[in-house]
């Protein structure tokens, strides 16, 4: 379990928790070297005992860490800190679009065609880098007060993806939006994404998913085997050009789909151009289910094409299945003579194209590609040394350094870098120096009793930042801004930045009494355990007799056993008569 104060990798210092989730808890923490805030996922304890998951999990976090766009959420580091594993990425501040969905229960078609824009517009780029994100999902897609969108989890669902259909509870928030070909067990392709955006665009235009069950299973055999819903059932006045899209998006074949986001993105830039709203509902090319393929007619061959078909066909299942026909042993009792010849001729062409194939798929990128090596420990170096150490390595250095309070290091030396030593990054990255100025930390005296807001001004003028937190307590009569607990606990040290966690009480306080709900009798009941003395006037007023009409001390008050509170109490009157309350009402 992570506290709040905690640090993890003595960089990202814990502020709160911010979600819990089926693999992960997600942290908003302290970016103690880059002065900022993020947000840091966690992995589960028991997924962080899976090798192979974990392994996964970093490489596609790194992968994803390459992506850079105004709609995607930054990946800034991956690592492990005492068996934790954990991703940082940028801090955003909004609501995922299943919480809009819970309040507003559908989106305007201009809202949606906006956020689709923003969504395709993200993936794009994802997808030229020929990164497949897997888990589309309005819980994974969160938008800013000023509508900017912005995808989350790239990365994570590659590693998800082999053992989600066997983790109920994490899934079922995500077979909703899964592609056929996903549950199926077949691999995913930029395609399948296309699919979960098209069911995405789905749920935001009507409020409701287009498949549901009572299990993860009964859906995704139904996103295999049953049509999508007509949005225009639902939505008779929506532009046909905008269910062409989702029709499109969403297609159980995927050979029917966009072939990537940059071409779904493309479609809906026009979508409500007044030429395309009223445009024939498109009629997908390829057979969607087995049922339709086993409906197709065949084609009919005569006897004088059917040798030259069959050599056609038979070229066409070499080059579809190499691997498979590698593997087989061809013996002379397999082979008629009549084919010895096509056979060789064959034979020679595959091994051509396996030689081209390994030079253009493997040789080449290997020899084109930026190398990734790990950033050299230079903590300790003079400023000139570790410059050209790092450049030695293949590093760039920022000519701007940084500085950071140090114990171990000393003063003017070197005490860390930017990306952290260690860390795996490609040549030419850009590294940042930052310079120790010795022991400048402060030691935490005990402030329990103290005044909050008097500590508060003091550590801030040394640079620490003050979180201020409630806690209960079995103390009475202790004043409302004591200070009765913190983190870190007195004698321990903080640097400039560092965040202390100051605890006060959480007491009780005194509601409006003169709401038109309390009789003094109610009054009575409610502060008896308070040890408050109580003094009742009476007031002619036009109010309901009986009801407590002013009280002296105001809502929000502490309550505090001893003291006194005088009631004022409505009782009949002529109205004109009304005297006032003297500051009680």
């Amino acid at each position: 379990m992570i506290m709040k104060g905690q640090k993890i990798s003595d960089r990202y210092q814990i502020i709160k928790s911010i979600g819990e989730g089926g693999m992960a808890n997600v942290y908003l923490a302290y970016d103690t070297i880059l002065d900022r805030n993020v947000a840091v996922k966690v992995l589960r304890g028991d997924l962080a005992n899976d090798e192979k998951f974990v392994r996964r999990f970093q490489r596609e976090a790194l992968s994803a860490s390459s992506l850079t766009h105004p709609n995607i959420v930054e990946v800034y580091d991956v690592g492990e800190d005492n068996g934790q594993y954990y991703i940082v990425m940028e801090y955003v501040e909004g609501k995922h679009l299943k919480n809009l969905l819970k309040k507003r229960g559908k989106l305007t078609i201009s809202e949606v065609i906006d956020i689709m824009l923003q969504i395709t517009d993200g993936m794009s780029v994802a997808h030229d880098s020929y990164i497949i994100h897997r888990d589309i999902k309005p819980q994974n897609i969160m938008i800013l007060e000023n509508g900017l969108v912005k995808i989350m989890d790239f990365g994570i669902a590659m590693a998800m993806n082999s053992t989600q259909l066997t983790q109920t509870n994490s899934v079922m928030g995500s077979v909703h939006y899964i592609p056929p070909e996903q549950a199926n067990g077949k691999g995913s392709t930029l395609q399948s994404d296309i699919y979960s955006m098209g069911i995405v665009m789905y749920e935001l235009l009507t409020g409701s998913l287009p498949y549901k069950g009572d299990n993860a299973v009964e859906i995704a055999l139904k996103h295999l085997k049953e049509p999508l819903p007509s949005i225009r059932d639902e939505l008779p006045n929506i532009p046909q050009s905008i269910e062409n899209i989702i029709i499109k998006a969403t297609a159980k074949n995927p050979k029917n789909r966009y072939t990537d986001a940059r071409e779904m993105h493309n479609d809906l830039l026009t979508c409500l151009d007044d030429e395309r709203k009223n445009e024939p509902k498109i009629v997908l090319p390829y057979p969607e289910t087995l049922e339709e393929i086993k409906k197709t007619p065949k084609k009919v061959v005569t006897e004088e094409k059917k040798e030259s078909v069959d050599k056609k066909m038979a070229k066409k299942e070499v080059k579809e299945e190499e691997s498979e026909i590698l593997s087989k042993q061809i013996t002379k009792k397999d082979l008629k003579k009549s084919n010895s010849k096509l056979l060789i001729a064959l034979a020679s062409i595959l091994t051509i194209l396996v030689v081209i194939i390994t030079v253009g798929f493997v040789l080449i990128p290997y020899l084109t590609k930026t190398q990734k090596i790990s950033i050299p420990d230079v903590t300790g170096y003079t400023v000139e040394d570790a410059i050209k150490a790092l450049q030695d390595a293949g590093f760039t250095v920022a000519t701007e350094q940084e500085h950071i309070a140090s114990e171990s290091v000393p003063y003017g030396k070197v005490a860390k870098t930017a990306p952290l030593a260690y860390t795996i990054r490609t040549t030419g990255t850009e590294i940042t120096l930052w310079i120790s100025e010795g022991d400048t930390k402060i030691t935490l005296d005990d402030f329990t009793g103290k005044n909050f807001y008097e500590i508060k001004g003091q550590l801030e003028a040394k640079g620490v930042n003050i979180q201020k937190e409630t806690k209960d307590t079995k103390e009475k009569d202790i004043e409302e801004n004591t200070i009765i607990d913190q983190n870190p606990k007195p004698g321990e040290k903080v640097s400039k930045g560092d965040y202390v966690f100051l605890y006060i009480p959480n007491v009780d306080k005194y509601p409006n009494f003169a709401n038109g709900n309390y009789t003094f009798e109610n009054v009575v009941d409610y502060l008896e355990k308070y040890n408050v003395t109580i003094n009742k006037i009476e007031q002619v007023s036009n109010k309901t007799p009986g009801l407590v009409i002013g009280q002296s001390r105001a809502e929000g008050t502490q309550i505090v056993s001893g003291t006194s509170i005088t009631i004022t109490v409505a009782i009949k009157g002529d109205s004109t008569d009304e005297e006032t309350c003297d500051g009680l009402c």
